[in-house]
């Protein structure tokens, strides 16, 4: 008779095993992926440690930790994700949302609650176009991306949310993006420094698309495109609204500043680190 795998068993090897390959919080992640591949809630593993685990059911596991241990990431493999407390399909097209990320969303609907038409460029899954259409009931949304795989990814998430019919996806480059105007403006762009990104976790270097990262030699090849842009587009009092790295708020606000936005200013995450940059169109123009 071969040996018994409980849930229990199941969970304490499987914690081990992540941890000895480097996947930090190796119990957390353990059960999240047992947990969905059982079909429960995490609560319901609890509920049942002594379960014994069919061959079926192990077979399926051992392959999707065999991934996570090789660093694919955790919302790649069950496939889907949580966002501004809505459900997200991921995939490897698609950056996986970040929950520094709703900061963005918080600023937007703090200083901007009135915008009716807005621009979401290089959107991904699509989380903060969703998001703001789950809030803004009145809005109107682009979501733009250069990437078609990205595209019907974020697409799939309007539609799993109930907003499709108020967010269009479509294609658009960075540097020709749609002429509006809009209210608000808001990006997750590229911005990672290219000799940077090989220093990045596995997870992020190996699985996550290069295009949504590489933000050019200094990170900032994006925020000028923006910049041009946003400027063009926006109506009188518009909003542009980004999310940066930690250490780029100096210069997307001078960026901004030296375009000739107002109130240029900075927002940091609930970790202390800055995070997003805002900044509004005026009223009149000279």
């Amino acid at each position: 008779m071969g040996e018994v795998w409980t849930v229990l068993k199941v969970l304490q090897w499987t914690t081990g095993y992540l941890q000895e390959r480097g996947v930090d919080n190796g119990r957390l992640e353990s059960e999240l992926l047992l947990a969905d591949t059982l079909g429960c809630e995490r609560i319901g593993l609890y509920l049942n440690f002594d379960r014994p685990m069919t061959g079926d059911e192990l077979k399926t596991f051992r392959e999707r930790v065999g991934r996570r241990a090789r660093r694919e990431p955790l919302q790649y493999i069950m496939g889907q994700t949580e966002f501004w407390s809505l459900p997200f399909k991921v995939a490897p097209a698609v950056l996986i949302p970040r929950a520094d990320t709703e900061v963005l969303v918080e600023e937007a609907l703090r200083l901007a609650p009135e915008s009716r038409r807005i621009l979401d460029v290089g959107t991904g899954s699509g989380a903060i176009a969703v998001a703001l259409a789950h809030e803004l009931p009145e809005a109107q949304i682009e979501a733009v991306d250069i990437s078609r795989d990205a595209l019907a990814v974020a697409g799939e998430n309007a539609q799993l949310n109930g907003v499709a019919q108020r967010v269009d996806c479509h294609w658009a480059d960075m540097a020709e993006l749609p002429p509006g105007p809009y209210d608000l403006i808001v990006s997750n762009p590229p911005y990672i420094e290219t000799a940077e990104l090989e220093k990045l976790m596995p997870e992020v270097r190996d699985h996550e698309p290069r295009q949504a990262l590489d933000g050019g030699a200094d990170g900032l090849s994006c925020y000028r495109l923006l910049t041009e842009a946003a400027r063009q587009r926006l109506l009188p009092g518009g909003w542009l609204m980004v999310e940066i790295g930690c250490d780029q708020a100096s210069a997307v606000s001078a960026l901004f500043s030296a375009a000739g936005f107002e109130s240029v200013a900075t927002r940091k995450d609930y970790a202390g680190l800055d995070r997003v940059v805002t900044a509004r169109q005026p009223q009149t123009t000279t």
